[in-house]
């Protein structure tokens, strides 16, 4: 009796190369606008910083007579301050979305077009293994997690 070995494969789905391009094309514009909103976030961390700086230096000009009503002001500017670790998270969140859609979208031009006779093979990143950087779902007190 012969015996036929048979070649585990991988699926595979066949598709029109402009349909490919096309949807590469609308990964890598979301990755655009996602490092666009990283920017953004970056500025309105950085003015809110600035600004609670200057609400706490106004306050060390206020005279000492009034201590008692100063201590919650700067107890609320030092809260806000802490909830700003949601820009920190937000970013995380964005890179790690960036890599996930970069990823995609190379590995969709590396599987469906045929590359040219003197081109190099595409040297893919993996993709990234966890499936999200952040665990946080709440800015609450006491629910900052440290990773």
């Amino acid at each position: 009796m012969e015996q036929t070995t048979m070649q585990q494969t991988s699926p595979s789905v066949s598709l029109p190369v402009n349909l490919v391009a096309d949807l590469q094309d609308a990964l890598l514009m979301a990755m655009t606008d996602l490092q666009r909103l990283e920017g953004l976030l970056d500025h309105a961390t950085s003015n809110l910083l600035e600004r609670f700086g200057s609400a706490n230096q106004a306050l060390s000009h206020l005279s000492a007579e009034r201590a008692d009503e100063l201590g919650p002001i700067r107890h609320n500017l030092h809260q806000a301050v802490t909830e700003l670790q949601f820009h920190d998270m937000a970013t995380q969140l964005i890179v790690h979305t960036g890599k996930v859609l970069q990823s995609c979208a190379w590995r969709l031009a590396d599987q469906a077009m045929e590359p040219e006779d003197d081109e190099l093979p595409l040297e893919l990143d993996p993709m990234p293994e966890r499936p999200s950087p952040v665990t946080q779902s709440e800015m609450d007190a006491g629910s900052i997690d440290l990773f």
